[in-house]
């Protein structure tokens, strides 16, 4: 293959998008020459990059710079609102993807923003510069799961996304991808940035949002993703997500129905590359 087929695909896209993803929806690697903000009212979005990937609840806001390759993919009916930030405005906000929490303010100016009506001459960009101050001003959300290079450790953390409830301790993954604990401990602080016990905590949350979204009580939830009992379960995901498991699956409950807008014609396509 060549190097250019290697290369994601640079697409463009109007100001403003809004519509629904089906559950699994997937667009491919590609990358945009803005900024993107995509903000899920509901359902769950993930988007992947070859350093991890970052999950974006419904009522999160996942931030895209310029250039970067990425893919998607939604998890149960995601209704979504894309957002565009021209190059020049984007230096203010971090670069590589990222995930906030959206403040009442922000939420209201992206409804705003991605409604299908005109506005005074700089109205618009004035709402923009808005929402971009208050989130230089919101913390990021810890919702990002960064993948190894090492190939053992790659071996290592493959073994757990292929089951993120394995007991299997550190020694035992060692074992069977060829490497020692300490090597493996060593290169997750090293190459991830955190502890062995950190990212598989990360992994789970992240695989819980998806069951809770399926509608599994709280407790199955908490077995299907490797925790011997709620407590702690609920204890880890309050600590990554900002509320308890049970408040997320019944804020997902009240989400608004779906709107009626759809997808401005082309949007997939020019997403999937």
């Amino acid at each position: 293959m060549s190097e250019a087929r290697r290369v994601p695909p640079e697409v463009d896209f109007a100001a403003t998008r809004l519509g629904r993803l089906g559950h699994g929806t997937r667009f491919a690697p590609h990358r945009h020459r803005q900024g993107q903000l995509l903000y899920p009212s509901a359902g769950v979005l993930a988007t992947t990059t070859e350093l991890g990937t970052w999950v974006a609840p419904a009522d999160r806001l996942t931030w895209t710079p310029p250039g970067f390759a990425h893919s998607h993919r939604a998890y149960g009916e995601t209704e979504i609102r894309v957002l565009k930030v021209p190059r020049e405005l984007c230096g203010s906000l971090p670069t590589q993807p990222t995930v906030f929490t959206v403040t009442p303010l922000v939420r209201e100016a992206l409804i705003v923003l991605t409604a299908d009506r005109s506005f005074r001459p700089g109205a618009r960009d004035r709402l923009l510069l808005v929402v971009l101050d208050e989130l230089t001003e919101n913390p990021e959300q810890l919702v990002y799961l960064p993948e190894p290079r090492d190939d053992r450790l790659r071996a290592a953390t493959a073994i757990l996304h292929a089951d993120p409830a394995s007991t299997a301790t550190l020694a035992e993954l060692g074992r069977a991808v060829g490497a020692s604990e300490r090597t493996l401990s060593r290169q997750f602080h090293a190459e991830l940035g955190m502890s062995f016990h950190q990212w598989r905590t990360l992994l789970r949350v992240q695989h819980a949002l998806v069951h809770l979204l399926d509608g599994h009580p709280v407790t199955g939830t908490a077995v299907l993703c490797g925790w011997s009992n709620p407590t702690s379960f609920i204890e880890a995901f309050t600590a990554i997500v900002g509320q308890t498991p049970g408040r997320y699956q019944s804020d997902l409950r009240r989400a608004a129905p779906w709107s009626r807008a759809t997808f401005v014609a082309g949007f997939r396509h020019q997403l999937s590359g």
